[in-house]
């Protein structure tokens, strides 16, 4: 996989074939529909909303929404937006897909069971193709840093090519306290380290969400729910661990949109969606921070509406 191979022997990926789901929103509570298809090598990945007819770029310069999401919005359209993008994010990511067309009919992308989980079973499911192009990596050369309080982001030049991640968390909630996790981010650990850690919440803040218009779409059968020292959940955690996982894999997620894979170290401390997105552009506006290895990345690609050109036809 080229999670192991010399960051500048990395190809472009995309689907063998397209592959669809049906679920919720978490955020919006609307039913969507979801399909992955394949794209030609520099595409990147492009999220369109087919019931609008608009393309929006899977890019960090497209977040307009971080409370308890990241959500993007299309360039000159902000009736176009797509919430919820963190976990499909960070399933093509942890797949080394860097090349996909995702439609959905609606604003947001489905939670599923709260994880990466089910969007790597669709990957799989579709299976992938290795494209006749390098890949673009984003090696980061020096030490870029934001901050929130108590609360801190970085990302550091890596010790050997490739990703490396320390994040700790800590939460009130005894179910939860404080928990830290450090890997290594390959292919292989991504499945068996992150993938299936869910989105969680506090009982005592759901009320609260929905008042405010959000968790529409919530349930036990789609968030880990913890009441003090108890897991509401039937089935209890996955892991001990279960919720700095799943905050490494919104880590990973939000990343994927910098439009290619990082070569770096990253260390964090109680991150949030916000923090990850503040990161990649400080990232970004220090330009001697940071130099493409091989490729290059679809940064003035579809921003409003994709041509029906552009977009392959179903298998």
């Amino acid at each position: 996989m080229d999670g192991f191979l010399p960051i500048e022997r990395r190809r472009r990926r995309t689907l063998r074939t397209a592959i669809g789901c049906v679920g919720v929103g978490l955020h919006s509570g609307r039913r969507v529909a979801l399909t992955m298809r394949p794209a030609a090598a520099g595409t990147g990945i492009v999220f369109r909303r087919t019931d609008l007819d608009i393309a929006i770029p899977a890019r960090f310069d497209r977040v307009v929404d971080t409370r308890l999401c990241t959500a993007l919005v299309a360039e000159g359209a902000p009736q176009a937006r797509i919430g919820t993008v963190e976990h499909v994010m960070a399933a093509l990511a942890g797949s080394g897909v860097t090349d996909a067309i995702l439609d959905l009919d609606g604003p947001e992308v489905p939670i599923l069971d709260g994880s990466a989980a089910p969007f790597l079973f669709l990957i799989d499911c579709a299976g992938l193709t290795v494209l006749d192009a390098p890949a673009p990596v984003i090696e980061v050369l020096s030490r870029i840093r934001v901050e929130d309080r108590d609360a801190f982001v970085e990302l550091q030049p890596a010790s050997l090519p490739g990703f490396e991640a320390t994040l700790g968390i800590e939460f009130p909630a005894t179910a939860i306290g404080s928990q830290s996790v450090n890997l290594r981010v390959t292919p292989g650990s991504f499945r068996e380290g992150l993938a299936d850690a869910r989105t969680f919440t506090l009982a005592e803040e759901i009320a609260r969400l929905r008042a405010a218009g959000l968790a529409q779409g919530g349930s036990l059968d789609n968030a880990i729910v913890v009441d003090g020292p108890l897991v509401l959940n039937p089935g209890g955690l996955r892991r001990p661990d279960e919720f700095v996982r799943h905050k490494l894999l919104d880590v990973v997620g939000d990343l994927a949109l910098a439009g290619a894979a990082l070569s770096a170290r990253f260390i964090g401390h109680r991150s949030g969606h916000a923090l990850n997105n503040r990161l990649l552009r400080a990232l970004f506006a220090d330009r001697s921070a940071w130099r493409m290895v091989d490729g290059e990345m679809p940064m003035d690609g579809v921003t409003t509406r994709l041509p029906a050109a552009a977009a392959p036809a179903m298998a």
